[in-house]
């Protein structure tokens, strides 16, 4: 049974917390409502004698039986997939040359750090200069290194544009990554490193004993950030390839119904399935968090 004095405090707790659930159910849940129930509809707005009629589930069945839908999803995987991976490898390498102690270390942190701190957009639209076919850096590099015969035209292949957008992203990314793993790493105290040491461990045995269970938590949040992040991959895409060669992102399908065809109804069906695939990242992230936690 609880006291009177914790029910005071619970009661006190929703009423100070009651303000912030309003403006949070105005800014998240009525438009994640509202979204879900446009895709209950047919809402095609180039054809407006329709009445908007009620289909129910019809528009989310209609998203595993498109091929363009079904190539979205599989591309938006694979690049999540990928971009995390190699974020996380350079990141951790990047956080652990950063907590070392040599001179000009504040100068390489901030050097690092200026890929992140640049626009989305405009990061993009630089790789996007880099990676042409007649004047490109990419291109000038290799040739110059003998690595290629003659410029090519990255962008016009699948491969090629994959290739393009994962070190666009990595590139843009990977210093967030390796932020919010410094964080962790400088949070480890020094006496451990110390003792494993006095005990005969080499560095390598350190960083697997030591390093990588302090961090874990840490890890598993920068994970949660940029996992969700990839996912929702929008602007990078947009703004290199516009989707093409198989690089359309499950967001930019879904801009695609909801601004260029004016197809509400299906479009909002495949924001839907943006916001629960990211929903279930989040869970089984928080999941794992809260695990590692106990």
């Amino acid at each position: 049974m609880k006291s009177l004095q914790q029910r005071k405090e619970t009661r006190d707790a929703w009423l100070m917390m009651f303000p912030a659930l309003i403006i949070l159910s105005v800014i998240a849940v009525y438009p994640i409502l509202r979204t879900f129930w446009l895709s209950l509809h047919e809402m095609v707005l180039t054809d407006p004698g329709s009445g908007y009629p009620f289909v129910g589930l019809k528009n989310y069945s209609d998203i595993f039986r498109d091929e363009r839908a079904g190539a979205s999803i599989f591309f938006t995987f694979k690049f999540t997939l990928t971009t995390v991976f190699l974020e996380l490898i350079v990141g951790f390498a990047a956080a652990m040359i950063m907590n070392k102690t040599f001179k000009g270390r504040g100068m390489v942190r901030a050097a690092i750090l200026i890929p992140w701190a640049i626009p989305t957009t405009v990061s993009a639209l630089m790789w996007k200069f880099i990676y042409n076919d007649q004047y490109g850096l990419f291109n000038d590099v290799l040739y110059r290194l003998g690595m290629i015969d003659g410029y090519k035209a990255w962008l016009s292949t699948e491969s090629g544009t994959f290739m393009a957008l994962v070190i666009a992203d990595v590139w843009k990314t990977a210093p967030f990554m390796a932020l919010l793993i410094l964080a962790g790493l400088q949070m480890i105290p020094g006496d451990l490193y110390e003792s494993a040491k006095i005990d005969g461990a080499n560095a390598f045995q350190a960083f697997v004993k030591i390093t990588l269970p302090m961090v874990k938590s840490t890890v598993l949040v920068a994970l949660l950030f940029r996992t969700i992040d990839a996912f929702r991959v929008f602007d990078l895409v947009s703004v290199m390839t516009g989707g093409a060669n198989g690089s359309e992102s499950v967001s930019l399908y879904a801009y695609a119904h909801l601004m260029k065809f004016l197809n509400f109804g299906y479009g909002s069906a495949l924001s839907i399935l943006i916001f629960l695939v990211v929903f279930a990242i989040s869970l089984i992230y928080m999941k794992l968090i809260g695990k590692n936690l106990a």
